[in-house]
């Protein structure tokens, strides 16, 4: 059972990604996916770094069956590393064609999936395994906040 805390420990995930072509990454991630610039930071040896905002962040910890399963759903095969990013959007089907105009590799189209969401995998730049996916179901239909990856339902 996780234990309660009055105040949150972590204030903010952030998840830094190396991008030997970062021109490239950030015009996928900033300009393609829409992560909108929060801060930007130049420094000596031409050493830069691009943070974008990504809304709310959770972190989804699975075991080895749990990430065959959403593979097996999502791409009807195994191909996800250890290490894969999700991008909630409002539409699925037109990200994806958007990223993949971008430069994304597509893994697997929009796929509807057993937890009510319609989920793409695409290979973006900076050696990312990414995951766009839609939420079908209103927030209200469920009684907490919903796991896309696990079908889940989270909340008390």
């Amino acid at each position: 059972m996780a234990a309660e805390h009055p105040t949150p420990v972590v204030r903010q995930l952030r998840l830094v990604v190396e991008a030997a072509d970062y021109e490239a990454a950030v015009a996928f991630f900033r300009d393609a996916l829409g992560l909108p610039e929060e801060a930007a930071f130049v420094s000596d040896g031409d050493a830069r770094v691009m943070i974008l905002d990504a809304g709310r962040a959770t972190l989804e910890i699975a075991n080895p069956a749990q990430k065959r399963m959403i593979d097996e759903v999502e791409v009807g095969r195994q191909v996800a590393p250890r290490m894969r990013v999700a991008f909630e959007v409002d539409d699925a089907e037109a990200t994806t064609a958007r990223l993949v105009a971008a430069g994304a590799s597509e893994v697997a189209p929009p796929t509807r999936t057993p937890w009510q969401s319609l989920n793409s995998r695409l290979d973006a730049p900076a050696g990312l395994h990414i995951t766009v996916f839609q939420e079908l179901l209103p927030p209200e239909a469920g009684a907490g906040t919903r796991d896309a990856e696990s079908g889940r339902d989270g909340g008390t």
